[in-house]
């Protein structure tokens, strides 16, 4: 039997940086070509920017290149007949995969993918699961619904592609996804971070403890912030026993971000088939080294419906250190440190769902589901954080040393709502914990 395939390529994971950035420059400009040529969209895009591809010749010149929004690829999906709109650059013969985004910020996104570009995810998935130190020996449950959603669908066949035994847990009960995990002795779990947790929970509810019944070793997150909060890290690998590494992605984009088997707190960028550029959301142009910017990607290999520059609304800041594991590709500090379009103003002050959850991470005593809700009341906004306690613990200290904490954390007076274990909604997928009233009284 032929044994998997290495994916750890030193050729492109150790390339110099003078060197990778020539690649990248050499592959978007194919990539600019190519979408210029068979792209309707970019097509008109471009010509309306008055840029023909073979004048981009530096990276310079590709700051002249607009941005592409998601408002504009969900207007381009209706200019014609075709489901795609003015998107696709393939005929529908060619088409193999349908996916869709997860509409939680507007009408989705359709995506069309080739078999090339679905091959195309899959390697990219499967270059960061090696980095995460994913082999032929582990075991790997996906306790996901497959559907339209790409979520892991990609990482289904990555798993595949390496070498990794899947067990498909989509269609099964939390309660079933346990009893799977034990009685085939899965050694690792693909799902978001919210699910994690409450995975675990589960697990209590059936007198099992998750460390010592099910010997998990890893955990591999997406589809959502918290793999690389610090305190929701923690808190999974403490439930788990296992070591949890995060992934970033979207549905427009491809996989192309990734935690690797260093953990030294950091996405790397996968750089080789992304250029990925944190922006000054206002004017367009590179933060310097150390401020944080919006994140702008262009996969550099896509077919059937490319992106050039696209806003992920992500919020990012470049590490000044390499990885330790060797790689060249460069770190985001922390991760993603939020989306643009959570951030909102509150009493003045710019405030993120994501502080919160850093904050309640924090509370050994408090469950694992939360929710923030604000609203206007007398004219004020009025910031309430809901959080379950658990069954022994002291109400009222922890209401007050909650208050105070967040107050810190927020600059915001939080109004902390303790609930009984169980009351707040669960999540399989995207968690949806931020709630703002204000859009309904306006």
């Amino acid at each position: 039997m032929a044994s998997a395939r290495t994916y750890w390529n030193p050729f492109l994971e150790t390339l110099p940086p003078e060197k990778l950035a020539a690649l990248q420059l050499k592959k978007f400009q194919r990539a600019l070509a190519y979408a210029y040529t068979h792209s309707p969209f970019y097509r008109q895009k471009l010509g309306r920017a008055g840029i023909q591809p073979e004048e981009i010749r530096s990276y310079e010149d590709i700051l002249k290149i607009p941005t592409t929004t998601k408002s504009e690829l969900q207007a381009a999906q209706t200019e014609s007949d075709s489901i795609y709109g003015s998107l696709c650059c393939l005929p529908s013969e060619e088409i193999a995969v349908y996916h869709q985004t997860s509409g939680t910020t507007g009408h989705p996104i359709r995506q069309a993918d080739s078999r090339r570009d679905w091959e195309w995810w899959a390697e990219c998935w499967a270059t960061l699961l090696w980095a995460q130190g994913f082999r032929p020996p582990d075991r790997m449950i996906i306790p996901f619904s497959y559907g339209v959603f790409v979520a892991f669908w990609a990482g289904h066949y990555a798993c595949e592609k390496i070498g990794c035994e899947v067990i498909p847990a989509g269609g099964l009960s939390s309660e079933a996804r346990i009893d799977k995990m034990r009685e085939l002795k899965a050694s690792a779990i693909m799902c978001t971070p919210t699910y994690a947790l409450h995975l675990a929970e589960v697990a209590k509810t059936m007198s099992l403890d998750p460390v010592n019944d099910l010997h998990i070793e890893k955990i591999v997150c997406a589809g959502e912030p918290g793999a690389l909060i610090p305190a929701t890290k923690v808190r999974i690998e403490s439930e788990w026993g296992a070591s949890v590494f995060d992934h970033a992605g979207a549905t427009e984009a491809g996989a192309w971000g990734f935690e690797c088997i260093a953990q030294s707190g950091g996405l790397h960028v996968n750089e080789a088939f992304f250029l990925v550029e944190l922006l000054d959301p206002e004017t367009k142009q590179p933060v310097l080294p150390d401020e944080e910017g919006e994140l702008v990607i262009t996969p550099l290999d896509r077919e059937a419906q490319p992106v050039i520059r696209f806003e992920l609304r992500d919020r990012a800041l470049w590490s000044k250190e390499l990885c330790s594991c060797g790689r060249s590709y460069r770190l985001l500090d922390g991760g993603l440190r939020g989306r643009s379009d959570q951030l909102v103003k509150v009493r003045g002050v710019l405030f993120s769902p994501t502080t919160v959850e850093s904050v309640v991470r924090q509370f050994d005593n408090l469950g694992n589901e939360y929710q923030v809700i604000v609203e206007r009341e007398h004219e004020l906004d009025k910031v309430t954080v809901q959080v379950e306690l658990l069954s022994g613990g002291d109400s009222d200290r922890m209401h007050t040393e909650l208050e105070q904490q967040l107050r810190i954390a927020t600059g915001l007076r939080c109004h902390v709502e303790l609930k009984p274990l169980g009351t707040l909604p669960r999540y399989e997928v995207k968690a949806k914990r931020f709630i703002d009233r204000r859009e309904h009284d306006e």
